[in-house]
């Protein structure tokens, strides 16, 4: 199929400005969260390949959040674990199967986490999680903290060796929260958390 780079021009210039907001000062604190969920906005809510169609953008005048908080926070260590057999995720769509591996453990508050390898071209880290909001507050599916991949870097996830500073105020929705024409990996049963996490995303109310 040859490349129409009207539209593939369009979701590259999308991949950056998410790179850039995700690098993007300020990066602390309260203050940065809202200068980050501003400028999301903006490309939620103006750009023509972002997850919402024309009549969504009409009818929704920002991404709705639960209020930050520092609690929200988590300082921890990536623990070592025992990769096993790769996890093999159906996305339901032209992605097909996707293998993720497991890097480690992470200890929260909330439960513990495996954060993962995703295994496709370049790869990338990859971390979904499910928790007791989800369904109710927030997405059925569950949320991400990162998927770099897509140029999530840094805020929800970052990592100096085995320090890791997970930030649950940056959890967002997975495409497929907007629009079920997308088909996304969700998180994967040893990520679904029995507490509630009150920080990040909520539900999405005018999906399709």
């Amino acid at each position: 199929m040859p490349v129409d780079w009207t539209t593939d021009g369009m979701l590259a210039d999308y991949r950056r400005r998410v790179v850039q907001n995700y690098l993007g000062e300020p990066l602390a604190g309260e203050a940065g969260w809202r200068a980050f969920r501003d400028r999301r906005d903006e490309l939620f809510l103006r750009h023509p390949r972002s997850a919402l169609d024309e009549e969504q953008k009409r009818l929704t005048p920002s991404l709705e959040y639960f209020p930050y908080t520092s609690a929200a926070v988590v300082r921890t260590t990536l623990t070592a674990i025992e990769p096993g057999d790769d996890l093999r995720v159906d996305t339901g769509g032209e992605d097909g199967v996707l293998r993720l591996r497991r890097v480690g453990r992470l200890s929260t508050p909330y439960g513990d986490l495996t954060l993962f390898w995703l295994l496709v071209y370049g790869g990338g880290l990859f971390l979904p999680f499910r928790d007791a909001t989800s369904g109710h507050e927030s997405y059925g599916g569950g949320r991400y903290l990162t998927d770099t991949v897509k140029g999530t870097f840094g805020r929800g996830l970052t990592l100096e060796g085995t320090r890791a500073v997970l930030d649950f105020n940056y959890a967002y929705n997975p495409s497929c929260a907007y629009n079920s024409a997308a088909a996304c990996p969700l998180a994967p049963r040893e990520n679904h958390l029995a507490g509630r996490v009150e920080a990040g995303e909520l539900v999405y109310p005018h999906s399709r």
